[in-house]
């Protein structure tokens, strides 16, 4: 049976979300607190790229099942997806968590069943979100339904995710759990995993906390490895072969909106605890330095050279920036007295000035790869190295094919290591 739903923030989950319970008929009430966004939304615009979003928004909008508004209306349904970023103490910011709970509770009705997926620190659903509700004079898990469901998809790769992935729905209560599940179902095709709300989000934060230290741990390694004289990605790949082994690759640093996050959410309220995850954290936070001084070492310093960035989105073949580790490596070199020239595929504002790709190579003495965009792997080396003054490539992805570089002359370094 067809429900009105409410779904609070139209980012990078949001929009797709409320995209797909429109097509499969439901009535979806796009909210987001910037009346910009909800215009342009209104209008089929997108304002990130996502594979098939276009096609997906105007298939909605066109069947009368979406609209979009900047306040929110009574619903069967209300799902929040809104961001939850760190402080500067690095704990969690649940400002819009908060304020999209209290926007609902004056509407909420009995039977009524409200959904987080925002990431957030283990009991929040069933502590504060719970509170804010009851703010209705209804009991949550007794008058109206309360879940967790976090979001576990890939920029780039949403729709299929959506669909395909698992998914871990928790409740307050089962009945919550199995209200919420019933109505995940109208689309996702993987298995719907019930368990309470805080060991919903302990899943979510558990799995990319694993992440991030697998990250450490390749970057702890391509720092052995170059101190060796090794190549890290071979060792990783060769490693790999072990059934029983899955090392994830190094890289510039951890970016996005939640691998570099999520892992603080997990040991935010625990003082004992945690210690392995922080010095994740901090190695992976580290790693722009070391990129840094890897140029540093590579082309000489304050010498005024021009390095061609490639690439500031946090990875491959997305637009999104957020926690980008390119910003630190950025900022570092600058205050090193290099001339940048940046250069994105994908990216279309950033926080420093873009310039085309043959303004960020004409007269560089080095191109720094940071994000292995597909469309870099086909860029003629020749034609490239002849607007440069000097032919120098670093790679921090394995992103290029460093025989075809050398063969046009360059001096191709993975990391430190030189091939």
């Amino acid at each position: 049976m067809p429900k009105k739903i409410c779904v609070l923030g139209l980012g990078y989950v949001g929009l797709p979300t409320a995209c797909m319970f429109a097509v499969q008929g439901h009535k979806v009430v796009g909210v987001d607190v910037k009346p910009g966004l909800v215009e342009a939304i209104g209008k089929g615009e997108v304002h990130i790229e996502e594979a098939g979003l276009k096609t997906m928004l105007q298939a909605a909008i066109n069947s009368q099942n979406l609209v979009t508004r900047p306040t929110v209306e009574p619903a069967d349904v209300f799902i929040i997806s809104v961001p939850t970023p760190l402080t500067s103490d690095k704990r969690a910011d649940l400002t819009c968590v908060e304020k999209a709970g209290r926007s609902i509770a004056p509407v909420l009705a009995p039977q009524n069943l409200v959904i987080l997926e925002s990431t957030v620190p283990p009991g929040t659903t069933a502590g504060m979100l719970c509170t804010i509700l009851a703010e209705s004079k209804l009991k949550p898990g007794v008058d109206f339904h309360v879940a967790h469901s976090p979001e576990r998809v890939l920029p780039g790769n949403v729709f299929s995710e959506l669909v395909t992935n698992d998914r871990v729905v928790g409740g307050i209560t089962k009945p919550c759990a199995e209200k919420a599940r019933d109505l995940y179902k109208a689309f996702v095709e993987g298995e719907i995993f019930l368990t309470d709300a805080t060991t919903a989000e302990m899943v979510k934060l558990t799995e990319n906390t694993f992440r991030d230290v697998n990250i450490a741990l390749a970057n702890e390694l391509a720092q052995l490895a170059a101190e060796n004289g090794a190549d890290i990605f071979e060792i990783v790949s060769l490693a790999n072969r072990h059934s029983r082994v899955k090392v994830h690759q190094p890289g510039p640093g951890v970016g996005g909106h939640c691998i570099p996050v999520d892992p603080w959410f997990i040991v935010e309220r625990s003082k004992d605890a945690g210690n392995l995850i922080r010095y994740a954290r901090k190695i992976n936070d580290s790693a722009p330095d070391r990129i840094a001084a890897i140029v540093e070492d590579i082309v000489g310093g304050n010498n005024g050279a021009k390095i061609s960035i490639w690439g500031v989105a946090y990875k491959g073949n997305v637009d999104d920036t957020r926690e980008t580790p390119a910003l630190h490596i950025i900022a570092d070199l600058q205050s090193k007295n290099y001339r940048l020239g940046v250069f994105d595929f994908h990216v279309r504002n950033f926080t420093c000035e873009l310039d085309s790709l043959e303004q960020s190579v004409t007269g560089a003495d080095a191109i720094l790869l940071l994000t292995d965009h597909k469309e870099f792997k086909y860029l003629d080396p020749h034609v490239i190295g002849k607007k440069m003054r000097k032919r120098v490539v670093i790679d921090t992805r394995n992103c290029l094919d460093s025989a075809k570089w050398k063969e046009a002359g360059f001096d191709f370094y993975l990391f430190r290591k030189k091939m």
